[in-house]
């Protein structure tokens, strides 16, 4: 396979300066995971990245793109010279998108972008050649970064766009220019910034704002902020809804949940089909239904897609489920784990809280005898003046009434906590560490353990503290702290 740039045809696209040439077969933006062949680009965020093009070299960096030879490089190393870096990344990022012949699907929403974006990579890759962002490469640095590394002979590109404040998803869906947008939903996140949900509503519809002049706007139906949605969709070719309203283009009849996965019946302008996803929730038959859409406005077969869909599996730290085996011997010593820990707001938490409320414990094999359902919820962040009520609110989720213990992490899930009857009140920390060196004791053969929170609360700390669980040696709940 040819190289992904030259550094020649780089720096005409960015009208930098080589010092000399050389062949870029990929392009990274962190020395730890940078492999040969690689161009390094040294972007600077709380340090400088050229500190770190030396050791970029010296691990088979092909080249480095800098504003300046840093002090401890040879002057006649391979570098791409530019004014500012990160202005040349997003000139980079236009030039790969100039150059596919891609379709492009630019995918955003409050909740369940990274899930959507791996279910549209899992449908298309039976149907063509996919780029996709890695992990959620979905800012001014991740946007520009997946463009830039999109392969010429790609057939399909699906680009995650994402935000923190206002006025970011425009430009980045300018650069994008997808030919179909889809916001998956609009709910309470980032209020921080935004202040009411209206805000958060017209931020992620401004990315119809990049489609091109034929471009399909995908909408969710059925929610407070549809409206606004809708009407900044009509600057699209085409626009499609899904959810559980009669007159969507694509609309969930019947979802059934079980244990490890979702089954859900869709209807559509031909007729009905079938969806079989490897993971319990009705949030991800929803999300499957806008996937359904692109499916359309690509024109692809929905028979097809449907299919290739069952292929999806959860993201890590999105609702993976796995069986964490505390016996090496006796394989039913063991307890489910589900790990949603990437992200939180009360939207999420929600979802996550009715997969955990149909899921099934096991009885008579742990040490209490009954299996349980027990769940972790470190602090949702961002939520702005009304952050501590949005917590406290979380105990009247009906899905409560099935959950046996609740423990929280952080400051404002304080909150929670102390508005649990305490039949259900379980610990409370201030940091996920004190809660990952007690997670020994909060678990059971036979329970069902669902960890939820915002990155910045730091539970994934009590994920990894429940997976040692399974790895000969650790601690037990009836062992040592």
């Amino acid at each position: 396979m040819s190289a992904l740039w030259t550094g020649a045809e780089a720096a005409r696209a960015i009208g930098g300066r080589l010092t000399r040439d050389f062949e870029i077969a990929g392009l990274s933006i962190d020395t730890r995971t940078i492999r040969p062949g690689e161009m390094f680009i040294a972007l600077t965020d709380r340090r400088d990245g050229h500190d770190f093009v030396a050791d970029a070299l010296a691990r088979g960096a092909s080249g480095a793109m800098v504003s300046r030879v840093p002090d401890n490089v040879d002057s006649d190393a391979p570098l791409l010279i530019v004014p500012d870096v990160l202005r040349a990344l997003w000139d980079l990022g236009a030039a790969g998108r100039a150059r596919t012949g891609a379709r492009v699907i630019a995918v955003t929403g409050s909740v369940g972008k990274t899930s959507t974006k791996e279910m549209l990579r899992a449908m298309l890759s039976g149907q063509g050649r996919v780029h996709a962002a890695e992990a959620s490469f979905n800012n001014h640095w991740g946007v520009p970064l997946t463009l830039a590394r999109m392969p010429r002979e790609a057939d399909f590109a699906v680009i995650e766009i994402g935000m923190n404040r206002p006025g970011e998803i425009a430009p980045l869906a300018r650069l994008a220019r997808p030919h179909v947008a889809m916001i998956t939903t609009v709910a309470p996140a980032h209020l921080e910034a935004f202040g009411e949900i209206a805000g958060i509503a017209r931020e992620k519809s401004s990315i119809f704002e990049g489609l091109e002049p034929d471009g399909t706007a995908i909408i969710p139906s059925g929610l407070e902020t549809t409206p606004i949605l809708a009407k900044a969709a009509a600057r699209a070719s085409r626009i499609m809804t899904f959810g559980a309203e009669r007159e969507d283009d694509f609309r969930l009849l019947e979802v059934m949940v079980s244990q490890d996965r979702t089954v859900a019946r869709v209807g559509h302008a031909d007729g009905q089909v079938l969806l079989r996803l490897n993971g319990p929730g009705r949030h991800f038959a929803t999300n499957a239904l806008g996937v359904l859409a692109v499916a359309r406005a690509l024109d692809l077969d929905l028979a097809v897609s449907a299919c290739d869909l069952a292929r999806w599996q959860p993201p890590a730290g999105r609702g993976q489920r796995e069986v964490i085996h505390l016996d090496i011997v006796n394989q039913e010593q063991s307890f489910d784990l589900i790990d949603d820990a990437f992200n939180a707001n009360p939207a999420s938490v929600s979802a996550a809280l009715d997969v955990l409320a149909s899921a099934r414990p096991r009885d008579g094999i742990g040490r209490i005898g009954r299996g349980r359902r027990i769940v972790v919820l470190g602090d949702m962040l961002e939520l702005g003046p009304d952050e501590i009520d949005l917590h406290r609110q979380i105990a009247a989720h009906p899905a409560m009434t099935s959950i046996d213990i609740v423990h929280c992490v952080g400051p404002r899930m304080r909150a929670l906590w102390q508005a649990l009857p305490d039949s259900r009140r379980g610990l409370w920390f201030e940091t996920a560490d004190e809660m990952a060196r007690v997670a020994h004791r909060i678990v059971d053969a036979g329970d069902v353990v669902l960890v939820k929170g915002s990155k910045g609360s730091r539970v994934s700390q009590v994920v990894d503290a429940l997976r040692k669980l399974g790895q000969p040696g650790a601690d037990r709940a009836q062992g040592k702290e």
